[in-house]
Protein backbone atom coordinates (compact mmCIF):
# COMPACT_ATOMS: atom_id res chain seq x y z
CA UNK A 1 0.00 0.00 0.00
CA UNK A 2 1.48 3.34 -1.09
CA UNK A 3 1.99 6.55 0.85
CA UNK A 4 -0.93 8.31 -0.81
CA UNK A 5 -3.30 5.52 0.20
CA UNK A 6 -1.98 5.66 3.75
CA UNK A 7 -2.62 9.40 3.84
CA UNK A 8 -6.16 8.83 2.59
CA UNK A 9 -6.79 6.24 5.30
CA UNK A 10 -5.37 8.47 8.01
CA UNK A 11 -7.52 11.39 6.90
CA UNK A 12 -10.61 9.17 6.74
CA UNK A 13 -9.99 8.00 10.30
CA UNK A 14 -9.99 11.63 11.40
CA UNK A 15 -13.34 12.21 9.69
CA UNK A 16 -14.89 9.19 11.40
CA UNK A 17 -13.82 10.49 14.82
CA UNK A 18 -15.55 13.84 14.29
CA UNK A 19 -18.74 12.57 12.64
CA UNK A 20 -21.34 14.78 14.38
CA UNK A 21 -24.05 12.13 14.14
CA UNK A 22 -21.90 9.62 16.01
CA UNK A 23 -20.84 12.20 18.60
CA UNK A 24 -24.44 13.13 19.39
CA UNK A 25 -25.93 9.64 19.53
CA UNK A 26 -23.01 8.52 21.71
CA UNK A 27 -23.36 11.39 24.20
CA UNK A 28 -27.04 12.40 24.18
CA UNK A 29 -29.75 9.97 25.26
CA UNK A 30 -33.38 9.82 26.29
CA UNK A 31 -34.12 8.28 29.70
CA UNK A 32 -37.88 8.20 30.14
CA UNK A 33 -38.92 11.85 29.98
CA UNK A 34 -35.43 13.11 30.67
CA UNK A 35 -32.91 14.26 28.07
CA UNK A 36 -29.40 13.48 29.30
CA UNK A 37 -26.31 15.14 27.79
CA UNK A 38 -22.87 13.84 28.82
CA UNK A 39 -19.88 15.29 26.95
CA UNK A 40 -16.47 15.86 28.53
CA UNK A 41 -16.97 18.76 30.89
CA UNK A 42 -20.68 19.03 30.15
CA UNK A 43 -23.33 17.06 32.02
CA UNK A 44 -26.90 18.23 31.70
CA UNK A 45 -30.32 16.75 32.39
CA UNK A 46 -33.51 18.31 31.09
CA UNK A 47 -36.98 17.23 32.20
CA UNK A 48 -38.98 17.25 28.99
CA UNK A 49 -42.26 17.32 30.93
CA UNK A 50 -41.44 20.97 31.70
CA UNK A 51 -41.91 21.86 28.03
CA UNK A 52 -44.82 21.76 25.62
CA UNK A 53 -42.65 21.67 22.53
CA UNK A 54 -39.15 20.69 21.43
CA UNK A 55 -37.91 22.74 18.47
CA UNK A 56 -34.76 21.98 16.44
CA UNK A 57 -32.94 24.88 14.78
CA UNK A 58 -29.47 25.10 13.30
CA UNK A 59 -27.00 26.42 10.79
CA UNK A 60 -23.73 25.10 9.41
CA UNK A 61 -22.28 22.49 7.10
CA UNK A 62 -22.88 19.70 9.63
CA UNK A 63 -26.29 20.80 10.90
CA UNK A 64 -28.39 18.38 8.84
CA UNK A 65 -26.24 15.47 10.06
CA UNK A 66 -26.70 16.72 13.62
CA UNK A 67 -30.45 17.07 13.12
CA UNK A 68 -30.60 13.46 11.91
CA UNK A 69 -29.04 12.40 15.20
CA UNK A 70 -31.57 14.40 17.19
CA UNK A 71 -34.43 12.85 15.24
CA UNK A 72 -33.11 9.37 15.98
CA UNK A 73 -32.68 10.21 19.68
CA UNK A 74 -35.99 12.02 20.30
CA UNK A 75 -38.32 10.76 17.55
CA UNK A 76 -41.82 12.23 17.71
CA UNK A 77 -40.94 14.39 20.70
CA UNK A 78 -39.54 16.86 18.16
CA UNK A 79 -42.25 19.33 17.20
CA UNK A 80 -40.57 20.68 14.08
CA UNK A 81 -37.67 22.86 13.15
CA UNK A 82 -35.37 24.17 10.43
CA UNK A 83 -31.65 23.95 9.67
CA UNK A 84 -29.63 25.80 7.02
CA UNK A 85 -26.77 23.88 5.37
CA UNK A 86 -24.38 24.33 2.49
CA UNK A 87 -25.68 23.18 -0.88
CA UNK A 88 -25.00 19.46 -1.18
CA UNK A 89 -24.75 18.93 2.59
CA UNK A 90 -28.41 18.14 3.23
CA UNK A 91 -29.85 14.90 4.56
CA UNK A 92 -33.38 13.48 4.35
CA UNK A 93 -35.12 14.31 7.63
CA UNK A 94 -38.58 13.43 8.91
CA UNK A 95 -39.36 16.27 11.33
CA UNK A 96 -36.86 19.04 10.61
CA UNK A 97 -36.86 21.03 7.38
CA UNK A 98 -33.57 21.60 5.54
CA UNK A 99 -32.70 24.69 3.52
CA UNK A 100 -29.59 24.54 1.34
CA UNK A 101 -27.73 27.80 0.80
CA UNK A 102 -24.44 29.15 -0.54
CA UNK A 103 -21.06 29.18 1.21
CA UNK A 104 -18.71 31.01 1.78
CA UNK A 105 -20.56 34.00 0.27
CA UNK A 106 -24.21 34.10 1.39
CA UNK A 107 -27.10 34.10 -1.06
CA UNK A 108 -30.87 34.62 -1.06
CA UNK A 109 -31.43 31.20 0.49
CA UNK A 110 -29.19 32.21 3.38
CA UNK A 111 -31.36 35.27 3.97
CA UNK A 112 -34.58 33.24 3.71
CA UNK A 113 -33.26 30.71 6.20
CA UNK A 114 -32.26 33.44 8.65
CA UNK A 115 -35.66 35.09 8.46
CA UNK A 116 -37.51 31.84 9.06
CA UNK A 117 -35.24 30.73 11.91
CA UNK A 118 -35.53 34.18 13.50
CA UNK A 119 -39.33 33.95 13.27
CA UNK A 120 -39.35 30.48 14.88
CA UNK A 121 -37.05 31.73 17.63
CA UNK A 122 -39.17 34.80 18.35
CA UNK A 123 -42.35 32.68 18.53
CA UNK A 124 -40.83 30.35 21.17
CA UNK A 125 -42.01 30.82 24.76
CA UNK A 126 -41.04 29.61 28.24
CA UNK A 127 -42.60 26.22 27.52
CA UNK A 128 -40.38 25.67 24.44
CA UNK A 129 -37.06 23.82 24.52
CA UNK A 130 -34.85 24.71 21.56
CA UNK A 131 -32.12 22.31 20.45
CA UNK A 132 -29.81 24.47 18.38
CA UNK A 133 -27.28 22.72 16.11
CA UNK A 134 -24.35 24.92 15.13
CA UNK A 135 -21.29 24.15 13.03
CA UNK A 136 -18.77 25.87 10.80
CA UNK A 137 -20.25 27.71 7.85
CA UNK A 138 -23.15 28.99 9.91
CA UNK A 139 -22.04 32.58 9.41
CA UNK A 140 -22.70 32.47 5.67
CA UNK A 141 -25.63 30.07 5.86
CA UNK A 142 -27.63 32.27 8.24
CA UNK A 143 -27.46 35.75 6.74
CA UNK A 144 -29.66 38.38 8.40
CA UNK A 145 -28.51 41.84 7.24
CA UNK A 146 -28.62 44.33 10.10
CA UNK A 147 -31.68 46.58 10.28
CA UNK A 148 -32.20 49.37 12.81
CA UNK A 149 -35.32 51.50 12.62
CA UNK A 150 -34.04 54.30 14.85
CA UNK A 151 -31.10 55.12 12.56
CA UNK A 152 -32.58 53.98 9.27
CA UNK A 153 -29.86 51.36 8.77
CA UNK A 154 -31.11 48.60 6.49
CA UNK A 155 -28.29 46.54 5.05
CA UNK A 156 -28.88 44.25 2.08
CA UNK A 157 -27.65 40.86 0.92
CA UNK A 158 -25.47 42.67 -1.63
CA UNK A 159 -23.85 44.61 1.20
CA UNK A 160 -23.08 41.43 3.15
CA UNK A 161 -21.77 39.64 0.05
CA UNK A 162 -19.45 42.51 -0.79
CA UNK A 163 -18.01 42.59 2.74
CA UNK A 164 -17.53 38.81 2.77
CA UNK A 165 -15.70 38.84 -0.56
CA UNK A 166 -13.46 41.70 0.51
CA UNK A 167 -12.53 40.09 3.82
CA UNK A 168 -11.81 36.72 2.21
CA UNK A 169 -9.60 38.31 -0.45
CA UNK A 170 -7.53 40.51 1.86
CA UNK A 171 -6.24 37.69 4.09
CA UNK A 172 -8.27 38.50 7.21
CA UNK A 173 -8.45 35.57 9.61
CA UNK A 174 -11.69 33.92 10.72
CA UNK A 175 -11.80 35.84 14.01
CA UNK A 176 -11.55 39.17 12.21
CA UNK A 177 -14.10 38.14 9.60
CA UNK A 178 -16.57 37.03 12.26
CA UNK A 179 -16.12 40.22 14.31
CA UNK A 180 -17.28 42.23 11.30
CA UNK A 181 -20.05 39.77 10.45
CA UNK A 182 -21.45 39.88 13.98
CA UNK A 183 -21.91 43.62 13.85
CA UNK A 184 -23.63 43.57 10.47
CA UNK A 185 -26.12 40.85 11.44
CA UNK A 186 -29.45 40.51 13.17
CA UNK A 187 -28.68 37.00 14.49
CA UNK A 188 -24.93 36.74 15.08
CA UNK A 189 -22.97 37.84 18.12
CA UNK A 190 -25.55 36.28 20.43
CA UNK A 191 -28.48 38.06 18.82
CA UNK A 192 -30.12 34.69 18.07
CA UNK A 193 -30.06 33.97 21.82
CA UNK A 194 -31.92 37.27 22.35
CA UNK A 195 -34.52 36.25 19.80
CA UNK A 196 -35.02 32.84 21.45
CA UNK A 197 -35.64 34.30 24.91
CA UNK A 198 -37.63 33.47 27.03
CA UNK A 199 -37.24 29.92 25.67
CA UNK A 200 -34.46 27.74 27.04
CA UNK A 201 -31.92 26.42 24.54
CA UNK A 202 -29.31 23.68 24.43
CA UNK A 203 -26.81 24.67 21.74
CA UNK A 204 -24.64 21.84 20.40
CA UNK A 205 -21.58 23.34 18.71
CA UNK A 206 -19.03 21.73 16.38
CA UNK A 207 -15.89 23.86 16.21
CA UNK A 208 -14.30 24.97 12.96
CA UNK A 209 -12.11 27.69 14.46
CA UNK A 210 -8.62 27.57 15.92
CA UNK A 211 -8.85 27.78 19.69
CA UNK A 212 -12.48 26.57 19.75
CA UNK A 213 -13.88 29.87 21.05
CA UNK A 214 -17.64 29.47 21.19
CA UNK A 215 -18.19 33.16 20.46
CA UNK A 216 -16.37 32.77 17.13
CA UNK A 217 -17.86 29.53 15.76
CA UNK A 218 -20.56 30.52 13.22
CA UNK A 219 -20.04 34.06 14.54
CA UNK A 220 -21.36 33.15 17.98
CA UNK A 221 -25.09 32.84 17.29
CA UNK A 222 -25.93 31.97 20.90
CA UNK A 223 -22.87 33.22 22.81
CA UNK A 224 -22.04 36.52 24.49
CA UNK A 225 -19.71 38.59 22.34
CA UNK A 226 -16.70 40.48 23.66
CA UNK A 227 -16.05 42.38 20.41
CA UNK A 228 -17.48 45.78 19.54
CA UNK A 229 -18.65 47.90 16.63
CA UNK A 230 -15.49 49.95 17.02
CA UNK A 231 -13.30 46.88 16.62
CA UNK A 232 -15.23 45.78 13.52
CA UNK A 233 -14.71 49.21 11.95
CA UNK A 234 -11.01 49.10 12.88
CA UNK A 235 -10.59 45.77 11.07
CA UNK A 236 -11.87 47.29 7.83
CA UNK A 237 -9.50 50.20 8.32
CA UNK A 238 -6.54 47.92 9.06
CA UNK A 239 -7.02 46.09 5.75
CA UNK A 240 -7.74 49.37 3.92
CA UNK A 241 -11.19 48.24 2.86
CA UNK A 242 -12.90 51.60 3.38
CA UNK A 243 -13.01 52.21 -0.35
CA UNK A 244 -14.00 48.65 -1.18
CA UNK A 245 -17.00 47.84 1.00
CA UNK A 246 -20.38 49.55 0.53
CA UNK A 247 -20.91 52.95 2.17
CA UNK A 248 -23.94 51.56 4.04
CA UNK A 249 -21.67 49.10 5.82
CA UNK A 250 -19.27 51.82 6.94
CA UNK A 251 -22.20 53.93 8.13
CA UNK A 252 -23.67 51.06 10.16
CA UNK A 253 -20.35 50.31 11.87
CA UNK A 254 -19.74 53.99 12.56
CA UNK A 255 -23.20 54.48 14.10
CA UNK A 256 -22.69 51.38 16.20
CA UNK A 257 -19.31 52.61 17.40
CA UNK A 258 -21.03 55.86 18.44
CA UNK A 259 -23.51 53.87 20.54
CA UNK A 260 -26.50 54.63 18.34
CA UNK A 261 -27.15 50.96 17.44
CA UNK A 262 -27.49 48.30 20.14
CA UNK A 263 -24.40 46.16 20.65
CA UNK A 264 -24.24 42.39 20.36
CA UNK A 265 -25.12 40.19 23.36
CA UNK A 266 -22.65 40.76 26.18
CA UNK A 267 -21.63 38.65 29.21
CA UNK A 268 -24.12 39.27 32.00
CA UNK A 269 -27.08 39.99 29.72
CA UNK A 270 -30.09 38.02 31.05
CA UNK A 271 -30.76 36.29 27.73
CA UNK A 272 -27.35 34.64 27.94
CA UNK A 273 -28.41 32.69 31.04
CA UNK A 274 -31.12 30.88 29.05
CA UNK A 275 -28.63 29.49 26.50
CA UNK A 276 -26.48 26.47 27.39
CA UNK A 277 -23.61 26.12 24.91
CA UNK A 278 -22.01 22.67 24.55
CA UNK A 279 -18.85 22.00 22.50
CA UNK A 280 -19.13 18.54 20.92
CA UNK A 281 -16.19 18.24 18.52
CA UNK A 282 -12.88 19.91 17.64
CA UNK A 283 -9.85 19.76 15.39
CA UNK A 284 -7.92 18.17 18.25
CA UNK A 285 -10.21 15.14 18.14
CA UNK A 286 -9.59 14.73 14.40
CA UNK A 287 -5.85 15.16 14.85
CA UNK A 288 -5.66 12.51 17.56
CA UNK A 289 -7.68 10.05 15.48
CA UNK A 290 -5.31 10.57 12.55
CA UNK A 291 -2.35 9.97 14.85
CA UNK A 292 -3.89 6.74 16.13
CA UNK A 293 -4.52 5.43 12.62
CA UNK A 294 -0.95 6.25 11.55
CA UNK A 295 0.42 4.36 14.53
CA UNK A 296 -1.73 1.35 13.58
CA UNK A 297 -0.18 1.51 10.09
CA UNK A 298 3.29 1.30 11.62
CA UNK A 299 4.40 4.93 11.64
CA UNK A 300 6.08 6.77 14.47
CA UNK A 301 4.02 9.90 15.04
CA UNK A 302 4.46 13.50 16.13
CA UNK A 303 1.45 15.77 16.55
CA UNK A 304 2.65 19.37 16.36
CA UNK A 305 -0.39 21.50 17.14
CA UNK A 306 -4.04 22.07 16.33
CA UNK A 307 -3.44 25.82 16.26
CA UNK A 308 -1.84 26.44 12.85
CA UNK A 309 -2.72 29.88 11.45
CA UNK A 310 -1.15 32.39 9.06
CA UNK A 311 -0.52 32.51 5.32
CA UNK A 312 -0.78 29.06 3.75
CA UNK A 313 2.41 29.55 1.72
CA UNK A 314 4.48 30.47 4.76
CA UNK A 315 3.13 27.56 6.80
CA UNK A 316 4.09 25.24 3.93
CA UNK A 317 7.70 26.38 4.17
CA UNK A 318 7.79 25.69 7.91
CA UNK A 319 6.26 22.25 7.51
CA UNK A 320 8.68 21.34 4.74
CA UNK A 321 11.60 22.32 6.98
CA UNK A 322 10.31 19.97 9.66
CA UNK A 323 9.84 17.13 7.16
CA UNK A 324 13.36 17.60 5.81
CA UNK A 325 14.84 17.44 9.32
CA UNK A 326 12.93 14.24 10.10
CA UNK A 327 14.12 12.67 6.84
CA UNK A 328 17.74 13.65 7.33
CA UNK A 329 18.33 13.29 11.06
CA UNK A 330 15.23 11.91 12.76
CA UNK A 331 14.83 15.22 14.55
CA UNK A 332 11.44 15.31 16.31
CA UNK A 333 10.56 11.70 15.42
CA UNK A 334 12.26 8.68 13.87
CA UNK A 335 11.38 7.35 10.41
CA UNK A 336 9.03 6.04 9.17
CA UNK A 337 7.05 8.93 10.53
CA UNK A 338 3.80 10.83 10.34
CA UNK A 339 4.02 14.47 11.37
CA UNK A 340 0.61 16.10 11.67
CA UNK A 341 -0.78 19.53 12.44
CA UNK A 342 -4.21 21.11 12.37
CA UNK A 343 -5.72 24.56 12.17
CA UNK A 344 -6.85 27.02 9.53
CA UNK A 345 -4.66 29.20 7.35
CA UNK A 346 -5.51 32.07 5.04
CA UNK A 347 -4.65 33.07 1.48
CA UNK A 348 -4.16 36.65 0.37
CA UNK A 349 -5.43 36.63 -3.20
CA UNK A 350 -3.33 38.19 -5.93
CA UNK A 351 -4.64 36.31 -8.98
CA UNK A 352 -7.88 35.16 -10.50
CA UNK A 353 -7.40 31.40 -10.38
CA UNK A 354 -9.31 28.72 -8.54
CA UNK A 355 -8.30 26.98 -5.33
CA UNK A 356 -8.48 26.90 -1.55
CA UNK A 357 -6.12 27.36 1.35
CA UNK A 358 -5.21 23.66 1.51
CA UNK A 359 -4.54 23.36 -2.21
CA UNK A 360 -2.48 26.55 -2.03
CA UNK A 361 -0.47 25.09 0.86
CA UNK A 362 0.10 21.84 -1.05
CA UNK A 363 1.30 23.80 -4.08
CA UNK A 364 3.67 25.89 -1.95
CA UNK A 365 4.93 22.69 -0.31
CA UNK A 366 5.51 21.22 -3.76
CA UNK A 367 7.53 24.30 -4.70
CA UNK A 368 9.77 23.60 -1.69
CA UNK A 369 10.11 19.96 -2.76
CA UNK A 370 11.24 21.16 -6.19
CA UNK A 371 14.20 22.93 -4.54
CA UNK A 372 15.09 19.94 -2.34
CA UNK A 373 18.54 18.44 -2.87
CA UNK A 374 16.99 14.96 -2.88
CA UNK A 375 14.21 15.85 -5.31
CA UNK A 376 11.57 15.52 -2.64
CA UNK A 377 12.01 11.77 -2.30
CA UNK A 378 10.88 10.25 0.98
CA UNK A 379 8.33 13.00 1.76
CA UNK A 380 4.61 12.80 1.01
CA UNK A 381 2.28 15.63 2.01
CA UNK A 382 -1.49 16.08 2.24
CA UNK A 383 -3.35 19.21 3.28
CA UNK A 384 -7.13 18.89 3.41
CA UNK A 385 -10.26 20.44 4.85
CA UNK A 386 -12.38 18.20 7.06
CA UNK A 387 -15.60 19.45 5.46
CA UNK A 388 -14.59 18.09 2.07
CA UNK A 389 -14.67 21.45 0.27
CA UNK A 390 -11.54 23.58 0.28
CA UNK A 391 -12.52 27.12 -0.61
CA UNK A 392 -14.99 27.39 -3.51
CA UNK A 393 -13.98 23.99 -4.95
CA UNK A 394 -15.17 20.39 -4.96
CA UNK A 395 -11.86 19.14 -3.55
CA UNK A 396 -10.94 18.74 0.11
CA UNK A 397 -7.26 19.43 -0.61
CA UNK A 398 -4.26 18.11 -2.51
CA UNK A 399 -1.14 15.93 -2.29
CA UNK A 400 2.49 16.90 -2.80
CA UNK A 401 5.46 14.56 -3.37
CA UNK A 402 8.23 13.70 -5.80
CA UNK A 403 5.64 11.78 -7.85
CA UNK A 404 3.48 14.92 -8.13
CA UNK A 405 6.55 16.89 -9.17
CA UNK A 406 7.24 14.40 -11.95
CA UNK A 407 3.64 14.54 -13.16
CA UNK A 408 3.69 18.33 -13.19
CA UNK A 409 6.90 18.45 -15.19
CA UNK A 410 5.62 15.87 -17.65
CA UNK A 411 2.51 18.00 -18.18
CA UNK A 412 4.56 21.17 -18.63
CA UNK A 413 2.98 22.89 -15.65
CA UNK A 414 4.49 25.92 -13.93
CA UNK A 415 4.24 26.04 -10.14
CA UNK A 416 5.30 29.68 -10.10
CA UNK A 417 2.58 30.67 -12.54
CA UNK A 418 -0.07 28.74 -10.62
CA UNK A 419 1.00 30.37 -7.34
CA UNK A 420 0.96 33.86 -8.90
CA UNK A 421 -2.59 33.28 -10.13
CA UNK A 422 -3.78 31.39 -7.00
CA UNK A 423 -4.70 28.58 -9.41
CA UNK A 424 -3.81 25.53 -7.34
CA UNK A 425 -7.01 23.65 -8.22
CA UNK A 426 -6.33 23.47 -11.94
CA UNK A 427 -2.67 22.64 -11.31
CA UNK A 428 -3.49 19.59 -9.19
CA UNK A 429 -6.42 18.67 -11.40
CA UNK A 430 -3.96 18.39 -14.29
CA UNK A 431 -1.61 16.14 -12.30
CA UNK A 432 -4.44 14.02 -10.87
CA UNK A 433 -3.55 14.74 -7.24
CA UNK A 434 -6.58 16.51 -5.82
CA UNK A 435 -8.24 14.82 -2.84
CA UNK A 436 -11.99 14.61 -3.43
CA UNK A 437 -14.12 13.20 -0.63
CA UNK A 438 -17.47 14.80 -1.38
CA UNK A 439 -19.35 16.51 1.48
CA UNK A 440 -18.22 14.92 4.75
CA UNK A 441 -21.08 16.37 6.89
CA UNK A 442 -18.56 17.54 9.47
CA UNK A 443 -16.31 20.58 9.78
CA UNK A 444 -13.42 20.97 12.24
CA UNK A 445 -10.86 23.04 10.31
CA UNK A 446 -7.97 21.47 8.35
CA UNK A 447 -5.33 18.75 8.71
CA UNK A 448 -1.78 18.93 7.33
CA UNK A 449 0.00 15.58 7.24
CA UNK A 450 3.51 14.54 6.20
CA UNK A 451 4.68 10.95 5.78
CA UNK A 452 8.47 10.72 5.89
CA UNK A 453 10.25 7.49 4.99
Amino acid sequence: MGAFEHLRQIFQAALVRVDPYRMLVDHVRLEGNRLVVAFDGHHHQVELDAFDRVLVLGAGKASARMAKAMEDILGDRIGGGLVSVKTGHGEPLARVEVIEAAHPTPDGQSVAAARRIAALAEAADRRTLILNLISGGGSALLCAPLADQATGVALTLDDKQAVTRALLACGADIGEINCVRKHLSGVKGGRLARLMAPARSLNFILSDVVGDRLDTIASGLTCPDSTTFAQARAILDAYRLGGTVPAAVLRALTLGAEGRIAETLKPGDPEADLATNILIGTNLGALLAARDRAQALGYNTAALTCGITGEARQVAKVLFGIARDVRQSGLLVAKPALVIAGGETVVTLSGGGKGGRNQEMALAFLAELAKDEHGGHGIHFLSASTDGSDGPTDAAGAFASAEVLAAARAAGLSMDAALRDNDSYHFFQATGHLLKTGPTMTNVCDLHMMLIT
